[in-house]
């Protein structure tokens, strides 16, 4: 019996880069963390220790604080796409390069002050191949909502271990992760002919918060399928959405002990466990995802 190498890649995990563009007084900042993984002829690495195919991953590190000197960083994507396309360009034995960009997002309080903006993160992950061709996902995490009304869920199944009462008025909240998928050769474009990444953030980033607010909501699940419907009808450059959604419990307190009544005023925000929903919405005939997710 034969025995095969898989499929495997390596790379240097989480480069955490700060960049600062001084113009004059005024400072302007970007925070990623750059996680890099390659693919390609690494057979005689892994079944003889041949290193001649290996960039070293302290290599890889040193190109993005490079990257960062020579082009700065803009778009997440955009720097995210560079250094794939550098990788796998400059590298022969290299077929495949990964790389994911994490943002943290900081509050100007200043022309060079800043203040850490809540927990929320803007994440890409960008694949590209030798054959050129790119594929681009961006999202979000850590994005925390809440609905004080407006939320029901009633008419599930009940067996013999269930003790949950239908609710007619709850609150609703989470802490959402999105990811969309960008459509081959779609989007507008900014400057240079690229695609205004910036633009298609911020508009997803709202038409979530929109849906969320403005959905009637019978079930967490329906909220996720209206979430993902007004990215895509808004934003014909996106093919696909995906949505996990950690279920918040808000529980009433029983203040009846203390001679009060609890008219949907007084709730315990419990943080586990929790109902996890995940789904994904996407065009009919949306093209093929191949390992846009992974």
């Amino acid at each position: 019996m034969a025995i095969v190498l898989g499929p495997n890649r390596y790379g240097k995990a989480e480069t955490r880069v700060v960049h600062v563009t001084r113009d004059g007084e005024v400072h302007h900042l970007k925070d990623c963390n750059v996680s890099v993984s390659l693919s390609g002829e690494m057979e005689q690495v892994h079944r003889s220790g041949d290193n001649a195919a290996v960039l070293p991953t302290d290599s890889q590190k040193n190109t993005v604080y490079a990257f960062a000197k020579k082009h700065g960083i803009g778009e997440i994507e955009e720097f995210a796409l560079l250094l794939a396309r550098h990788f796998v360009d400059s590298q022969p034995t290299i077929h495949h390069a990964r790389v994911a960009v994490e943002e943290y997002g900081w509050e100007r309080r200043g022309p060079h002050s800043f203040a850490r903006s809540g927990t929320e993160v803007r994440t890409c992950v960008v694949h590209h191949d030798r054959d050129g061709s790119s594929a681009v996902v961006s999202g979000l995490r850590d994005l925390v909502v809440l609905n004080s009304t407006g939320s029901e869920f009633h008419g599930f199944v009940q067996d013999e271990y269930t003790t949950l009462a239908p609710a007619t008025d709850r609150v609703l909240a989470t802490a959402v992760t999105a990811r969309w998928r960008h459509a081959p050769y779609a989007g507008r474009t900014g400057s240079g002919g690229e695609r205004d990444y910036g633009r298609s953030y911020a508009e997803a980033r709202e038409c979530l918060l929109d849906a969320f607010a403005g959905t009637h909501s019978l079930s967490l699940q329906q909220t996720l399928f209206a979430m993902g419907e007004r990215v895509l009808l808004a934003r014909p450059e996106i093919c696909e959405v995906r949505l996990e959604l950690p279920n918040k419990h808000h529980f009433l307190v029983d203040l009846a002990p203390f001679g009060m009544d609890n008219d949907n005023e007084v709730y315990f925000a419990a943080d586990r466990p929790y109902g996890l929903i995940e789904g994904a919405v996407l065009r009919d005939g949306a093209p093929p995802a191949g390992p846009a997710w992974d």
